[in-house]
This record gives structure tokens, sequence and C-alpha cells, in this order.
């Protein structure tokens, strides 16, 4: 059976980012599983059964190490003389484009599912723009995961317009509608939800999913909806994420007001999000950049409306007054007014939620993801 090798930087990138899609695929090709983190790769090769190897890689820019990662990749690519490699992630891409390359293998695929470059600045940005291109180089083929991003990297040239190409209608790997479902939550189990979190059964709950980072537009969430309590008291913020205050911290008055607002509550990460969703009203979701959400679609599956931000992936996710409002980026006004717009015109907020499921239905359902990009594959593969 030919061989299908799959790269991420880490492993909850394979177990979350692409659950099922590898077991999907071993119907056709022998898959194995390449990330860092050893013992949790090792242990989620063994849950999904796939074949698993180890390469120490990290998210930060570390030279030296990003050199070891590459020969131990070439060297183990040579070896098994896979017929695709498909990587995801900046850094797994740039070392698991050049090692394929490197090695010889004919199908070079690598996934672009946001791009950090965007935000960055000066010299930061250079070396980003660098290390982008040089993936892409080294690919046979890259699939941007949103048509905002495929016109991005179209326009600033970063790739011909031969090797880009959108998979379906976006999403690396799309939603299981049949899991995110809000039946399976009756009314009596989210009011048992709502105590234990600490929510008032009347409150209109505003939630947001993901990690709590200055990116994400925390420090605006926080400010707008510290406003917007103060008009309306039956309100709650239900955060639900991890933080992480080396890479990108919030500011420190912002991380105070969440410790010390009855109405903000942080349950952490996460594993099972759904419990979540089906207590919550509103996604807000202020992020400055993406490439296409997972929790704005999980959030649509479970029936919510949502307010994002006019970036790539929630502008085509979120279509204006129709499944949710779109806001400028970094603007805590205008999701301050967003907010109250659900709040006080509650006919919008439930029709627009109302749609939202049968949209993520109809363009975003899973199993149709994995179909397209299988198609793609075997497209591919009777080129060669």
């Amino acid at each position: 059976m030919k061989k299908l090798i799959r790269i991420t930087t880490v492993p909850l990138s394979l177990e979350k980012l692409l659950e099922g899609q590898l077991n999907f695929m071993q119907r056709e090709y022998e898959v194995i599983a390449v990330s860092s983190e050893k013992n949790k790769l090792n242990e989620l090769g063994r849950e999904i059964g796939v074949r698993t190897y180890p390469v120490a890689m990290t998210r930060e820019i570390t030279p030296i190490k990003d050199l070891g990662s590459l020969w131990y990749l070439y060297r183990f690519l040579k070896k098994e003389k896979p017929l695709i490699v498909h990587t995801h992630t900046p850094k797994a891409g740039v070392a698991g484009m050049i090692a394929a390359k490197m090695a010889g293998v004919p199908l070079r695929l690598h996934t672009v599912a946001g791009l950090p470059l965007l935000e960055a600045q000066g010299l930061k940005k250079k070396m980003l723009e660098y290390v982008e291109k040089v993936t892409f180089a080294s690919a046979t083929h890259v699939y941007p995961n949103s048509v905002q991003i495929y016109k991005y990297l179209k326009d600033k040239k970063f790739a011909s317009k031969d090797k880009l190409k959108v998979i379906g209608k976006g999403s690396s790997n799309g939603i299981d509608t049949g899991y995110f479902d809000p039946s399976l939550f009756p009314n009596e189990e989210n009011l048992k939800i709502r105590k234990s979190v600490g929510i008032p059964e009347n409150d209109l709950v505003f939630i947001f999913v993901g990690r709590l980072v200055r990116d994400k537009g925390i420090n605006e969430l926080v400010e707008a909806f510290d406003k917007v309590n103060k008009e309306f008291p039956e309100t709650s913020l239900l955060l639900v994420g991890p933080f992480e205050a080396e890479l990108d911290p919030l500011k420190p008055e912002i991380i105070e007001k969440m410790s010390i607002h009855s109405k903000i509550k942080e349950v952490g990460y996460q594993s099972d999000v759904r419990p979540f969703f089906s207590i919550a009203d509103v996604l807000t979701f202020p992020s400055y950049r993406e490439g296409f959400p997972n929790v704005v679609m999980q959030a649509g599956a479970m029936g919510l409306t949502s307010i994002v931000t006019d970036i790539n992936g929630c502008n085509e996710i979120i279509k204006e007054g129709v499944n949710g409002t779109i806001i400028p980026v970094k603007n805590t006004k205008a999701l301050y007014d967003a907010m109250k717009k659900m709040i006080v015109d509650e006919e919008f907020r439930k029709s627009t939620g109302a749609k939202s499921r049968k949209l993520i239905k109809e363009n975003f359902e899973r199993r149709e993801v994995w179909k397209a990009l299988l198609a793609e594959y075997k497209r591919l593969e009777a080129q060669l």
C-alpha cells in the first residue's frame, strides 16, 4: 500500500485539527503521523491506530534545533519512500517540505491554515515571509484552507497560481455535525451545566472558545463585555481555553479584570466544548487573524449566532445578517455595539442562530471535506 505521511509541529494538531481524517485516509494509504512530543504522539498513535514517528520540533524560531529536525525528517522520508507528504502548521511545513524535496518525495503538499506573518512587524515579518516562501517553493502543491488566504498568497506572489488550490469550500477538516448537535443537550442538562459554572439561569451568555491571548481579541472582548454588563446585568461571558502568557500575553489590567469580574467565568482548556456551547447564546470571536476557525463552525453547528471579525475564514463562514454579524478587527466599540444588538434585538439573535446549523451542514460537513481531499490525492496520483 502506498504511504501517506502527515506532519504537524505538535500532536495536538493531529488530534484536534485533523480528528478522524487520518483513519479515513487509511482506507487508501498506509498513514504515518509525524510530530514532536514523543510520548503524546505515541499515545495518540495507539488511540487512533496509525504508525507514528517522533521528531523534535518547536513552535519558536530555533535555527540549530530546526536543522536537527530537518535532518531526522530527511533520513526518515528517505527510508520510508512515501508517495505523499502532507504538512500542516508553519514549522512542520518548512522542515517537512524541504526534507521531502531532498528525499525525492513525488507529492509534497502543504496546507496553510492561517498566516502569523499578518500580525508580525519588522524583521520578524520578513523572516516569516521568507519561511513561507521556502515552504511553498519546496512543495509541489499548496492548499490555503480559505479563499481569502488563497487570494492573499496569489496576490502577494508567495506561490504561482497553478500551485495553489482551496479544497472544497474551505476548512482543513470540516465539522462532524452529528457530534456537534444541540439536541444532544436537553434543557435540564444545560441548567446543571450553568449551575456548575456559576452562571445564573436567566443570563444571556456570550462565549469565547480558544487560547486566551492578545491575537484572539481577548483584550477587546473583556473591555466590551464589561461595558455591556454594566448596562445589562443579566449577561455573562464564558471563556473556554488556556492562557498562553509567554507567547502573546494579555494586558495586565485585563487579566486583573477577568479575575475579579463576577460575570466573567473561566473554565480553562476543555477536551469537549459542546456542553459550554449548549449553555451559550452568542459566540464572540474577535480574533485578529485565523485560517479557517473550527470554533466558528462548531458554534454554528451547535445553533449559535456569531460575532466575528472581518478576517479570512471568519468572513467566509459567517454571512452578515444571515448567521451572525461581522465587525472590524481590534475595534472595542464595534464589538460592544454588536453585543448590545444581540441583547436588545432578540429576533435578530434567534433568527441568525436558527440558520447557523443549516449553513454548516450544507457547506462544511466533515465527511465531505475528507472526500474532497481524498479526491485531490487521487487526482494528483493519476497525474504522476
